[in-house]
């Protein structure tokens, strides 16, 4: 037979709705969730320096999909290509937000009420508390409550009389400064929120003796931030006068390493004389309000293409994207125009050529010392017709033939600056003119650099503040026994951790009787 329950079960009481909000915003709103969240949101921008952002490297990703197919489709299942708009990272930006308001308004409000409350009553026995002393004195007990409440004051402490016994408490700064630094955690967030809202990123591959014009149409991938509008774009061009790269050459264990990269400039705002500059790694050039980055670099072979009439029908420089540390790069041409067919090349450019033991090319030197430029030939259509956009890095071959390279009946044509090579089935000829180097530059425009900036000034400043001022409460008590002898009690309370808290109050103690000795002595 089963026993009875007892008549005084503990039942939990129903929340509903309501009190389920209520707990969840009380967790919310917490301290411990505040800093879990900024500690989350730290972590979740990692991927975005470990991987290429489209915002910031859109080659890189484009490279990154190419050399890595099967791991790009998990990054891009889970946004880490654009990992600063996610939906996730963006998940916890908000909830960070919402958790440092819902945290710093009611402590702000608490925190002005602490200021106008006044010091508590004194305690009833003061030995219990820390850093307790006793002195006697001579002085009667006015003399002693009243010495001892200037010189409270006199370092910096709010005082209240509570019969013979003065109540002082200082240290309020320290949440005043925790206040500002979780305030200015709020203003960070707000001030990259909105004043990132109004900035822009941009990225445009220039070539050496080429420029480009601070202009919608002049970018090869443009972010706009939500805010954006073409009026943000301040007229100036930047010419790319020359690159030039810094290689190791005497460590042989690191022969071919780069050292540094210089790209030579000369810039030309609206309405204002050119100026010439050097933009470095990690030392941008600053243009109006926006800052220009060099964030890569390669070679541009410019490839002549004529016709079986001897008519140039394409000439331009084509940037090609290294996949190796040697500079080893792809190039694709794509000409529509002018010839019989249109054709697609896909070239390998090897800036200073080796060969493997199998034959193939390889370069074994980043610099251009003896450059060759291998070119595979399709033709057929290059899609370019149907009204799509198309990726001017990679070449789709399903409708096109190839009609030089290794699966055709030509071999690969083979190029060296200057030479010039016939095209198959009559088409033209194709010719290397040179080979430039191209740099690429990153042209950042962002209006919230410097509220970010004052905000994080008082972000340190609240934190500086917050962990060295301490808060304190100071009692002193003075009681006169029937003798006449004057007994004055000293102790004190610490609000955290105070470890000078014992020594304070005995040098307030020997001070106290060193002025009212000199009061009596008067």
């Amino acid at each position: 037979m089963d026993a009875p329950e007892p008549q005084n079960k503990i039942q939990q009481p129903r929340l509903g709705p309501v009190g389920y909000a209520r707990f969840f915003w009380r967790q919310l709103t917490s301290m411990r969730t505040a800093l879990f969240l900024l500690l989350l949101l730290a972590v979740a921008a990692i991927p975005g320096s470990l991987v290429p952002q489209v915002s910031a490297d859109p080659n890189g990703v484009i490279a990154y999909r190419r050399n890595s197919p099967d791991a790009a489709a998990v990054l891009d299942f889970f946004q880490v290509f654009t990992t600063y708009t996610s939906v996730w990272f963006s998940a916890i930006y908000l909830l960070l937000f919402i958790s440092l308001v819902g945290c710093v308004l009611p402590r702000t409000k608490h925190h002005f009420d602490a200021l106008r409350a006044r010091p508590p009553k004194t305690p009833a026995r003061l030995s219990r508390l820390s850093g307790f002393t006793s002195r006697t004195t001579e002085a009667d007990s006015a003399t002693a409550i009243d010495t001892a409440r200037r010189l409270l004051r006199s370092q910096r402490y709010r005082t209240e009389l509570y019969g013979d016994s003065v109540s002082a408490e200082r240290g309020y700064l320290r949440e005043t400064g925790n206040l500002v630094f979780h305030g200015a955690l709020v203003g960070v967030l707000i001030a990259v929120g909105i004043g990132g809202g109004f900035g822009y990123t941009g990225n445009r591959v220039v070539v050496e003796g080429y420029a480009f014009s601070n202009s919608l149409a002049s970018y090869d991938s443009f972010n706009p931030g939500r805010f954006f509008t073409d009026d943000a774009l301040e007229p100036y061009t930047i010419a790319l006068d020359s690159f030039v790269p810094e290689y190791e050459e005497s460590n042989r264990d690191a022969i071919g390493q780069p050292i540094d990269f210089t790209a030579s400039v000369t810039t030309t705002m609206r309405g204002a004389d050119s100026q010439s500059a050097q933009i470095k790694v990690n030392e941008p050039l600053s243009v109006g309000a926006t800052n220009v980055y060099l964030l890569g670099n390669g070679y541009a072979p410019v490839l002549t293409v004529r016709d079986a009439d001897e008519q140039v029908v394409w000439s331009q420089p084509t940037a090609c994207l290294p996949f190796d540390a040697n500079l080893g790069s792809t190039c694709v041409i794509k000409v529509p125009d002018g010839l019989d067919q249109q054709i697609g090349m896909l070239g390998f450019l090897y800036p200073t050529t080796g060969q493997l033991n199998s034959g193939a090319l390889v370069s074994v030197y980043p610099d251009l010392i003896s450059p060759t430029l291998t070119l595979e030939v399709y033709e057929g259509d290059l899609g370019l017709d149907n009204g799509q956009g198309a990726n001017a890095y990679a070449l789709n071959t399903d409708s096109l033939e190839q009609i030089a390279g290794r699966t055709s009946e030509t071999d690969t044509i083979r190029l060296t600056p200057g030479d010039r090579a016939e095209l198959p089935n009559n088409l033209g000829s194709v010719e290397l003119a040179s080979i430039p180097r191209f740099a690429s530059l990153d042209v950042h425009h962002d209006p919230s650099q410097l509220p970010v900036l004052l905000f994080s000034i008082l972000v340190v400043a609240g934190l500086v503040t917050s962990l060295f001022v301490p808060r304190r409460r100071l009692w002193v008590s003075v009681q006169t026994d029937s003798s006449g002898t004057t007994t004055i009690e000293y102790a004190a309370l610490a609000r955290g951790d105070d470890p000078n808290l014992e020594v304070a109050v005995t040098e307030f103690a020997e001070k106290h009787s060193q002025q009212l000795k000199a009061r009596l002595n008067s």
